[in-house]
């Protein structure tokens, strides 16, 4: 296509772990810009954060506090609304482990170095979880960079200019009645602190600036009022939206037994996104989390993701590929080797055009996903293709058959083999040779 997109996804600030919610965030995001690239835009993949503000102070005072406590002030109070996470203990206690009590003076300095020292711990360890997800991205914009160059300045001017704001109150609201949605909203309050508008609307404008062809942001449905405030002020300041495609996707509950599960077995806290992945293994999360339409709420079945059998739709789609792999082994070691020809007028059975209808259907089924940003349209898909190959399998002789129709079997087997892999791949999901 020769078109730019820019996804950008996961977009969690520095100051804690990843949990369900984010995974399946990062995993709709990355399939979605592997489906781009699969058709042929330059893409690139951004994680958008916020490293400063009240969140990043709170870190600090809790790393803090935990420091305070763990050197011995066990009645150190701690922030009343603090990050409680066994985390936070961990962070500290390397703090002490490197530096002994050094930072035990609560001043400014001290908690500026927390404060680094608690981002650059969890940036470490959400790549690292991401990366147990093959989830990579090109691109970290920080939103403070909106205020240092002067972008959150240069925005206010231009609404001002445009007479898009008006003051009420010691605030700064904006003018979104007449921009055709319901109500005005704060931009800047009375103690001069933007809104969220301001920075996501000032972000957009770079994604405009880069010239990309889309933009898709994914946000999970605590956005879902909040965005089309941002679309309209971009729409009154003559930016096309139509190039922003907006995916609201729905929460996550976990499922045993027919029982909702709320604590992990293992750490008795809500379960993290590396639990998980430890649990029931990274395919099985991306294909979980993918499973379903995106604004679907997703009953994730533990007992169902364990299972290593057919039930598991992973397990399925997996064995179909490695049972292809283990036929060419098999005629390998019987020295036969795929012709040139196809011989594909050698078929003759209803399965077998059954099975070369749907192989067919693949291009059609990635450009539907694309248009409807809806990745489960290609787990369905090759859920129904791995079904009709099993029957395939089981009702049409392969290696037994004599040439040429034996040949023209190999390469339908075949055939069906790549398009599983090719799917996997957009689906970030391994396509094993051997199970």
């Amino acid at each position: 296509m020769g078109k730019k997109a820019q996804i950008e996804y996961v977009s969690a600030n520095p100051t804690g772990l990843l949990h369900l919610g984010h995974g399946r965030n990062a995993v709709i995001g990355d399939t979605l810009a592997n489906i781009y690239q699969k058709l042929g835009f330059t893409t690139d993949r951004e994680y958008y954060f916020n490293n400063a503000g009240n969140q990043m102070r709170n870190l600090a005072r809790s790393i803090f506090a935990r420091y305070r406590q763990l050197l011995g002030e066990s009645d150190y109070p701690f922030p009343e609304d603090g990050y409680h996470g066994d985390y936070i203990i961990e962070i500290a206690q390397e703090l002490i482990d490197l530096y002994g009590n050094k930072f035990a003076e609560d001043n400014a300095e001290n908690l500026a170095f927390f404060q680094k020292y608690g981002e650059e711990w969890n940036f470490k360890r959400i790549k690292s979880t991401l990366e147990r997800l093959n989830v990579f991205q090109d691109i970290y914009y920080n939103e403070n960079t909106l205020y240092e160059s002067g972008k959150i300045e240069q925005l206010l001017n231009e609404l001002k200019k445009n007479n898009l704001v008006y003051e009420l109150d010691n605030a700064l609201w904006l003018k979104l009645s007449q921009m055709g949605m319901e109500e005005d909203r704060v931009a800047v309050k009375s103690s001069g602190e933007p809104t969220y508008r301001l920075p996501d609307i000032a972000y957009h404008i770079e994604k405009f600036k880069r010239g990309y062809d889309e933009m898709v942001d994914i946000f999970g449905s605590d956005h879902i009022a909040t965005y089309p405030d941002v679309l309209a002020v971009l729409k009154a300041l003559g930016y096309d939206v139509n190039k922003v495609k907006v995916v609201i996707y729905q929460f996550i509950t976990l499922v045993e037994n027919g029982e909702q599960v709320k604590m992990s077995k293992r750490s008795g806290k809500s379960y993290t996104l590396d639990e998980l992945i430890d649990e029931v293994g990274s395919d099985v999360v991306r294909y979980f989390f993918l499973m379903r339409g995106v604004n679907t709420h997703l009953e994730f079945d533990l007992g169902l993701a364990k299972e290593q059998s057919e039930k598991n739709p992973v397990f399925y789609l997996q064995y179909a590929h490695a049972r292809i792999c283990s036929i060419f082994q098999k005629a390998k070691e019987e020295g036969i080797y795929l012709s040139q020809n196809n011989y594909i007028t050698e078929l003759s059975e209803q399965i077998e055009f059954d099975l070369i209808k749907k192989i067919a259907d693949f291009p059609e089924i990635i450009f539907e996903s694309y248009k409807t940003l809806e990745p489960h349209i290609i787990c369905d898909y090759l859920y129904d293709l791995a079904g009709i190959f099993h029957q395939f399998y089981h009702n049409c002789r392969i290696l037994q058959e004599s040439d040429p129709l034996r040949q023209a079997r190999l390469h339908l087997a075949n055939t069906t083999r790549i398009t599983l892999k090719n799917g996997l791949q957009i689906l970030g999901i391994s396509a094993p040779e051997k199970m």
